[in-house]
């Protein structure tokens, strides 16, 4: 029976690529030049570190053009809170979202239950497993689900025939 699983996780080869990119153009690039703008990742979080909200956009900013161009989607990063980190200094957390939350994979659940295709949904820890009996079916829940779930950025693997 064919099958395949939906799931949502980021190339953190490309993420991690990406901010050692900024990292180094913030480092050369002469309007930050004297100040405390950094960037940094440790395990899925990335962290900005800024003067001011101003220049905390500006890094946020580059960051967003590093990973456009490394091909991985924007849609990962969940933007944190601005926090005051000591002095004048300002920083933020963005988490780069791995895996489908519970909520999102009720929400694909029951968008392919209601599409009334011959296929089933199954939720597995934090990826959705579809099944069906055509492979015409399941390419039909594919582009339903990248039509429907637009926030998610979604990739389909472990295609099985």
């Amino acid at each position: 029976m064919p099958s395949f699983d939906t799931v949502c996780d980021p190339d953190m080869v490309q993420v991690r690529n990406a901010v050692d990119n900024a990292a180094k153009e913030i480092g050369t690039r002469f309007d930050f030049k004297g100040t405390s703008a950094a960037i940094e990742l440790k395990d899925k979080e990335i962290t900005l570190l800024g003067d001011a909200d101003f220049q905390l956009q500006q890094v946020e900013d580059i960051l967003r053009a590093k990973l456009a161009k490394r091909g991985v989607d924007v849609r990962f990063l969940d933007k944190g809170q601005v926090q005051k980190a000591g002095g004048d200094k300002v920083r933020q957390v963005v988490k780069v979202r791995s895996g489908i939350a519970t909520e999102d994979g009720k929400k694909i659940q029951k968008l392919i239950k209601d599409s009334k295709l011959k296929v089933q949904a199954a939720i597995q820890g934090e990826a959705v497993r579809v099944t069906g009996a055509k492979k015409d079916d399941l390419q039909a829940v594919m582009a339903l689900l990248r039509k429907e779930m637009s926030a998610l950025p979604l990739s389909f693997n472990n295609f099985r025939d």
